[in-house]
């Protein structure tokens, strides 16, 4: 422990902030993408926002084009716990632009490890340091002047760089784990389209078509509105204040955003967004209580088929005061019925496919929770790293 010395943050790190991009020049999905404080998990991370994420057509400042690999943080407090969160920029091949709000962090020289740093950005006594220093009351912030003035102890560097490498091991474990979960959902809904809008499901071949307001469909297949088949309930008002902790996710449009230990709804189930992430479909395969910013979906249909087919509609904005998804205009919308053979099929393939999701999600849970446990005790010295055997204390890569 006599390697250990108290700092701070100032003395081994520089702190940058971001440009203040023009507003006219936002989008989505474009190929210059714009950090903000909704690209970091409230437990450190980076998150690409996929369809949602914010993007920039404008002028490039080239100085605030961001290295992949860099260390950020968010110094605007978006939504709970998000203030002082750290996130590597992801090699993905987009180009992430350094926004306003969000600070590029630096080590001042070598024996300042840049992992190691992240995790400390993590760590709970750090951040209760970040959050005591913050202005603002709605919203709360912080400053690069304020985040180096927080204080921590530092290790060596070769400790530093061991622990990273543990945290780290964990990190990669469940990354891994998102990319077969994205292969599989990739795998499943290339599966819907061939079968349900290409029409080339088995036995296509012996099949004749006919015409419908949607074009050449099958014959006994139908053509009916999303009224026809599914049942939109609004979901339930449960503020953040008053969520208990408890087994079963609160999903929001923007999905999964809590727990709580009361479940409105048996899954599995779907939930369409109807506020803010408008059209946004999420599956939950057990039981879950979606809030008021959301219609959660039933049917005599099979869901696991009517998960697809809504995935694949295009949902407006209403001209309200407050813009949301009109169920009147969700309820008009038209859409194929297959014959029941064709979709229960189907909803075999699916249910398979996102049982194998569901175990994914629990071992990067799992992995997640030992991670957190590790990381206070690891990043202040309270764990003795010479006494961790690496291959010991990590799980098993998933099969």
């Amino acid at each position: 422990m006599s390697e250990w010395r108290e700092v701070a943050l100032g003395e081994v790190l520089d702190i940058k902030h971001g440009y203040a991009f023009r507003g006219e020049h936002f989008g989505l999905g474009g190929c210059n993408r714009l950090v903000t404080p909704g690209n970091f998990y409230e437990g450190g991370g980076f998150r690409d926002r996929g369809a949602l994420q914010k993007s920039y057509d404008g002028p490039l400042p080239g100085e605030y084009v961001l290295s992949p690999g860099a260390l950020i943080v968010a110094m605007t407090e978006q939504s709970p716990g998000l203030l002082g969160s750290s996130g590597l920029v992801p090699h993905d091949g987009f180009q992430w632009l350094h926004n306003q709000r969000i600070g590029l962090v630096k080590p001042l020289h070598a024996e300042a490890d840049e992992r190691f740093i992240y995790s400390l950005f993590n760590d709970p006594s750090v951040r209760g340091q970040i959050s005591a220093t913050a202005s603002g009351t709605k919203v709360r912030h912080t400053s690069p002047g304020r985040l180096k003035s927080v204080r921590v102890r530092m290790p060596s560097i070769g400790t530093q760089r061991h622990i990273a490498a543990i945290l780290s091991a964990f990190d990669e474990l469940i990354e891994i784990n998102e990319r077969r979960i994205e292969v599989l959902e990739d795998l499943a809904r290339s599966l819907y389209r061939e079968w349900f809008v290409r029409f080339r499901f088995p036995g296509h071949e012996e099949v004749e078509f006919v015409d419908s307001e949607l074009g050449p469909i099958p014959e006994r297949w139908e053509v009916q509105s999303v009224g026809e088949i599914a049942q939109l309930s609004y979901g339930r008002s449960l503020p953040a204040t008053k969520r208990r902790p408890g087994p079963f996710a609160v999903v929001s449009s923007a999905g999964v955003v809590g727990e709580h230990d009361e479940a409105l709804v048996e899954g599995p189930g779907i939930v369409l967004g109807r506020k803010g992430n408008v059209g946004s479909v999420w599956w939950l395969n057990e039981d879950f209580f979606p809030i008021d910013t959301t219609y959660y979906v039933t049917s005599d249909q099979p869901l696991g088929f009517l998960y697809w087919q809504l995935s694949d509609l295009q949902f407006d904005n209403s001209h309200a005061a407050v813009p949301g998804l009109s169920r009147d205009h969700a309820n008009s919308l038209l859409v194929i019925r297959p014959d029941q053979a064709s979709v229960c099929r189907f909803g075999e393939h699916h249910t398979r496919v996102f049982d194998a999701i569901a175990v994914l999600r629990t071992q990067s849970e799992a992995l997640a929770s030992t991670r957190d446990l590790l990381l206070p005790r690891l990043v202040t010295g309270r764990l003795d790293i010479s006494e961790i055997d690496l291959g010991e204390r990590l799980p098993p890569e998933p099969a």
